[in-house]
């Protein structure tokens, strides 16, 4: 059974998708890391900082709902390729800026653009994984958004203390050209199976949402509030703590412990269940957290970014697996909309409340309150399983 042919995975079209993704994420991403560095360096306000992510994260977040409603009329390949195209042209408009509205502007623009071609990346990608590897290959393609987002920071904080804030936006544009190029090359399929028109009697919240993906959808949310705060501020904990340049091989070990569990955790999701990771998941996130709370030295840091990085590593692709699963096959847009927009959301709330939370309390402190909602996490989920247990016997893992 294993040897069908609708379970192969590895297609040229998959691969360049997830290459794409990658450059993608890569590419706004170091934008996102750079923004708040530079622009909390200007004001000398860490909320200021963190506004600039926020901003960001919200366009996405209310662009995305339209671009799923939509997505079942638009010609994917040519709004993905006209979308990034806009993007090029926001980003040149970053060159030597230091007005402080004017690089809000910039960066909700930037938002409604990452909004949609994240969505469309994203459909793209799950029309092509078999349903009986959704765990897996959605794993896979998580790594590619998830590293893209982990060294994206990495070299953000790099090439802002090394050379300066425009190199940075020089070197993003260069790498959001290549995916550009990229896209060229996708295979165009009108009228995708994976959105349906909207009935007269559906209300575009209905079709905008599936109440059955929410579950996932929160607790995304949650995690990324933490994941947030490290994107945003651990480049403040290294300078309280006087680290200097080494403070952002924290996104590199982090990376290192993604390409580790990625192979087996989307396998395991596939074979028993997301409860089988989303509890170990929790848990050491939770430590890892803690371990940066605590941090004064660099390798309280290092072994913060290995424990951090396995929560990480299996968190973010068995939400978005669990989501996509959960709804019918109509619905993967949707599913992958909300996952995505969720996960924004938690960007966003993260960047504003940590940011308050960092200019009270301090950056090591703020990361010790930041572990209190992964635990939250761990209760919603536990609570959950629990009711869904009590209601039907036969807990289907898919549920």
């Amino acid at each position: 059974m294993e040897q069908q042919e609708p379970t192969k995975l590895w297609t040229w079209q998959y691969v360049l998708i997830i290459l794409i993704t990658f450059l993608f994420f890569l590419g706004l991403q170091a934008l996102m890391g750079g923004f708040p560095v530079f622009v909390s360096g200007l004001t000398h306000d860490p909320s200021k900082g963190g506004l600039m992510t926020t901003s960001f994260m919200l366009a996405g977040i209310i662009t995305r709902p339209f671009i799923g409603i939509l997505m079942h009329k638009l010609n994917m390949k040519t709004t993905l390729i006209l979308t990034v195209l806009f993007l090029l042209v926001t980003i040149i408009l970053s060159f030597g800026q230091e007005a402080y509205s004017y690089l809000i502007l910039l960066r909700i623009l930037q938002g409604i653009c990452f909004g949609i071609s994240t969505t469309l990346l994203a459909t793209l990608a799950t029309n092509l994984i078999p349903s009986e590897r959704t765990g897996e290959g959605i794993g896979y393609f998580g790594m590619a958004t998830s590293l893209g987002t982990t060294f994206g920071p990495m070299v953000a904080l790099f090439m802002v203390h090394s050379y300066s804030f425009n190199n940075l936006i020089a070197m993003s544009l260069v790498i959001v050209v290549l995916t550009v190029i990229g896209s060229l090359f996708i295979k165009n399929k009108k009228n995708a199976p994976t959105a349906r028109p909207v009935r007269n009697n559906q209300s575009l919240v209905d079709y905008a949402f599936d109440k059955k993906a929410f579950l996932p959808c929160i607790l995304v949310c949650l995690f990324y509030i933490t994941f947030s705060g490290i994107v945003n501020f651990l480049d403040g904990l290294g300078t309280e703590n006087h680290f200097g340049g080494k403070v952002s091989l924290f996104f590199l070990i982090i990376a290192a412990m993604m390409v580790l569990t990625r192979p087996f955790s989307g396998k395991i999701f596939d074979r028993l269940g997301h409860r089988y990771l989303i509890y170990p998941g929790s848990i050491f996130g939770v430590i890892g957290l803690m371990f940066l709370a605590g941090t004064h030295s660099f390798s309280m840091l290092a072994v913060s970014g290995i424990f951090y990085g396995v929560a990480y590593g299996v968190m973010q692709p068995t939400f978005q697996a669990w989501a996509v699963k959960r709804v019918s096959p109509d619905k993967k847009g949707t599913a992958n909309a909300m996952s995505l927009s969720f996960m924004d959301l938690g960007m966003a709330i993260g960047s504003a409340s940590l940011g308050n939370v960092a200019g009270l309390v301090g950056y090591n402190a703020t990361f010790g309150f930041s572990s209190i909602l992964l635990l939250l996490l761990f209760a919603i989920y536990l609570a959950s399983s629990l009711a869904n247990r009590n209601i039907k016997k036969p807990l289907n893992t898919s549920m």
